[in-house]
């Protein structure tokens, strides 16, 4: 495929608006070129170095397809610009594990390959999972699991609030058991609405709980939903450093046991088992009832463009021995995802029954991209943070804000 250097400059600017809801930290690597018994992986785990259980399967992985893999990680909005940098100069990794928003990005960049082209098989990946890296009817690339969002409870706290979970059905159910819990001396629910992605992550839900559509921001089920925030923020039921909190700052909060709810990820649990206290999941209530949809969080396997077509054949080997029914539950149990097959959710919940609420949670999911936005959901995300941050702040009315917020969005301008 070829791509111009205005088409690869645009990408960067996308790929630079999309930040990770759960990277951190940064890394260096190179890409490798040619016909070698060298394989370049670029993943967004800085965190895992190579004596770590990822790092070994990565190490493993290479070894089966009968190469060494050279692996480098990076901060997931870093590992976007660098990739794009690579295709531009010829050098693009491999492999690569892309954060799923910046996948279509990359698509429109031309710089990766579909999956129909590889010979790599995604019939037995749930529809809205692949959804994410899907792009006019093609997929182009490998869900290696997904995460995403539903509210953490302190079963202490509710106890002595005399509120049932179960009970928590819907918003007014929801907000009434903050109120009992405000009650009884105790903090309601913490949450991030920080002025990135993460905030718009954590928006979503009960953007789409309501009805809300990401082309009509300043719609009533959108009006609604940021009303509800701002109520909880006004009423106490949540802190004002919303504004400020990352999803891991808020989860610090929820750790101290003082608050009865956490909005956050799965990628908490093994945090929320160290806590020190007796805590529940369930799932973040849609308006009026049911499971609100919640975004997909994880990455995707892809194989970028090369000069060298005949690497192809290798890189497919790598990306399925990640990906293969036969290996996702190790995969997925290392990187503390929900795998994207019910066949291998399953055995996860066998595993661990605490998994249950969270393949649920991703069976009612949403890609961010998903619906034909593409590389139009920078553009929205944006303004829809900025929205949030307007109004708990009280610089301005939901409605004014999500206004503003959809002036913006239908203007592209992130």
């Amino acid at each position: 495929m070829r791509h111009t250097r205005r088409t690869l400059i645009a990408a960067l600017a996308t790929v630079g608006a999309l930040v990770s809801v759960t990277a951190c930290g940064g890394g260096s690597g190179s890409a490798s070129s040619g016909k070698s018994a060298t394989y370049t992986f670029w993943d967004p785990y800085p965190q895992f170095d190579a004596s770590s259980d990822w790092g070994k399967r990565i190490t493993r992985c290479g070894t089966e397809a009968g190469v060494k893999v050279k692996r480098a990680g990076y901060d997931t909005t870093d590992l976007g610009n660098k990739a794009l940098l690579a295709a531009q100069q010829g050098n693009a990794p491999d492999v690569m594990l892309v954060d799923n928003p910046v996948v279509s990005t990359l698509v429109e960049a031309g710089i990766l390959n579909k999956t129909s082209d590889l010979g790599l098989d995604t019939s037995s990946v749930q529809k809205n999972i692949i959804g994410a890296g899907t792009l006019d009817g093609a997929s182009y690339g490998v869900p290696i699991g997904a995460n995403t969002l539903a509210l953490y409870y302190n079963k202490k706290i509710l106890s002595a609030a005399h509120v049932d979970p179960a009970s928590v059905k819907d918003w007014a159910s929801l907000t009434a058991a903050l109120k009992k819990v405000k009650a009884a001396g105790k903090k309601g629910i913490t949450f991030s609405a920080i002025n990135t992605e993460e905030g718009s992550f954590q928006f979503l839900p009960w953007f789409w709980g309501a009805g809300g559509d990401l082309t009509d921001l300043d719609s009533a089920p959108g009006v609604a939903a940021l009303s509800l925030w701002k109520q909880w923020v006004d009423e106490g039921y949540a802190p004002k450093d919303v504004l400020q909190n990352t999803q891991t700052t808020s989860w610090q909060e929820f750790a101290t046991g003082d608050y009865a709810f956490s909005e956050n990820g799965t990628w908490q649990l093994g945090n929320a088992d160290k806590a020190g206290f007796g805590y529940g999941v369930i799932n973040i209530p849609g308006r009026n009832g049911g499971s609100a949809p919640v975004p997909t969080g994880g990455e995707f396997v892809t194989v970028p463009v090369q000069k060298d077509a005949s690497r192809y054949d290798v890189s497919k080997k790598i990306v399925t021995c990640l990906t293969s029914s036969a290996n996702l539950l190790s995969t997925d149990t290392t990187l503390m995802y929900v795998a994207p097959t019910e066949t291998v959710q399953a055995q996860q919940v066998k595993a661990n029954a605490k998994l249950k609420p969270w393949v649920d949670a991703v069976a009612a999911a949403r890609g961010r991209t998903s619906g034909g936005l593409g590389i139009k959901y920078p553009t929205i995300s944006q303004p829809m943070w900025t929205a949030v941050q307007a109004a708990l702040s009280g610089a301005k009315s939901p409605q004014a804000a999500l206004g503003t917020a959809q002036q913006a969005a239908a203007k592209g301008k992130g």
